[in-house]
């Protein structure tokens, strides 16, 4: 008679959880990057009726919307920062910032699905350890740190690799 061999359910569950946690933080990272705040005029609400103020009043309110025009990977001010950096070439900062959106969307929904669980996992570790170095480089050590922890994160699912029972692609 063979041994029957334990599943250990406890390791799936805590990795479907970093799996699903990742994947998700990595797609709406990706669908941010083409976000844009639009300054729209509306009439005042008079709080007491719910209706249009009698006076005609406007107001400016901010309004987000979604764009492929308004993509940014690195935001304008930081994307600055870095074009005075003499250790940023501007070539690979321009492919840097096209790539950033794209590659965040695409190792969220590969983490989700479980297609190329280990390949999602490894592109976004480099994406942070990316990240951290321009964040070293303009001595932004909150935002260090911050990174750091997504590296555990990551590590953390790679440790429970092993136990990735739903996926599309187990191998990778």
């Amino acid at each position: 008679m063979l041994p029957v061999r334990k599943v250990a359910w406890d390791f799936t569950f805590a990795f479907l959880a970093l799996r699903f946690w990742l994947g998700v933080r990595a797609l709406f990272v990706g669908i941010q990057k083409y976000a844009a705040y639009k300054s729209v005029a509306m009439p005042l609400i008079d709080p007491s009726t719910g209706q249009p103020d009698a006076s005609g009043v406007m107001v400016n309110v901010s309004v987000k919307s979604y764009a492929l025009a308004s993509y940014a990977g690195i935001p304008v001010g930081l994307r600055d920062t870095f074009a005075h950096d003499p250790l940023f070439p501007k070539f690979a900062l321009t492919l840097f910032d096209r790539m950033l959106g794209p590659a965040f969307i695409l190792t969220g929904i590969m983490l989700i699905i479980g297609l190329g669980t280990r390949v999602s996992l490894l592109v976004q570790g480099l994406l942070f350890i990316a990240l951290t170095v321009g964040l070293v480089l303009i001595d932004a050590n909150d935002g260090v740190a911050y990174l750091g922890i997504h590296i555990g994160l990551v590590a953390g699912a790679f440790l429970l690799a092993q136990h990735n029972r739903f996926a599309v692609l187990n191998k990778w």
